[in-house]
């Protein structure tokens, strides 16, 4: 009898503890957050290397800080495997720089904040520099669902954008005609 009582309390106690914790809310966080920031973003879609072809309306720097083929240290690396990294200049051109989020045209997560996207690549924009708040279609394809996507503008710059090679301090690959980096972003050797 003794033995027949400890053992329903036993299977009493674990039954109670399996109900209780059936009903406790899960207090794991979720495995990823948005990570589309300024400094976090997901670029495993981004062309990390283009044509080198740019925009016919694209003026180039009549005196830009860093001329086409010095070099300058990557100060503020937008990507990784870009700060600290040498760039050789291929390009350098005055325009309106933008920070731009938009919703890709091949429905993965929204893309905030992301660096760089000049007045040239917009659609039939309105004269620059456009207020934070416009929204605009690109015809930049620097990543994948970029191309033709209506973009919100969150910041304008007017500065030097560059084109630059580099070979990330990541994994050591060679970085041909990276668009863009601005001057803000390069410091002397």
């Amino acid at each position: 009898m003794i033995f027949k009582q400890k053992w329903s309390m036993a299977l009493l106690s674990v039954l109670a503890l399996l109900t209780l914790s059936a009903c406790t809310e899960d207090q794991t966080k979720p495995a990823s957050t948005s990570n589309h920031t300024t400094e976090e973003m997901d670029h495993s879609t981004m062309n990390h290397s283009s044509s080198g072809e740019v925009p016919a309306t694209l003026k180039i720097a009549e005196n830009p800080k860093f001329p086409v083929g010095s070099t300058a240290i990557i100060t503020n690396g937008h990507m990784d495997g870009m700060k600290g990294a040498e760039a050789e200049i291929v390009g350098a051109y005055d325009t309106t720089a933008y920070v731009i989020s938009y919703e890709p045209t091949t429905g993965e997560e929204p893309v905030k904040n992301h660096k760089w996207v000049i007045h040239e690549e917009l659609i039939d924009p309105e004269e620059a520099p456009l207020a934070p708040g416009t929204e605009v279609k690109t015809d930049a394809a620097h990543m994948e669902g970029m191309e033709n996507a209506l973009v919100h503008i969150e910041e304008a710059v007017q500065t030097t954008v560059y084109m630059v090679d580099y070979t990330s301090t990541l994994n050591g690959e060679a970085v041909k005609n990276h668009k863009w980096v601005t001057e803000e972003e390069l410091t002397s050797k």
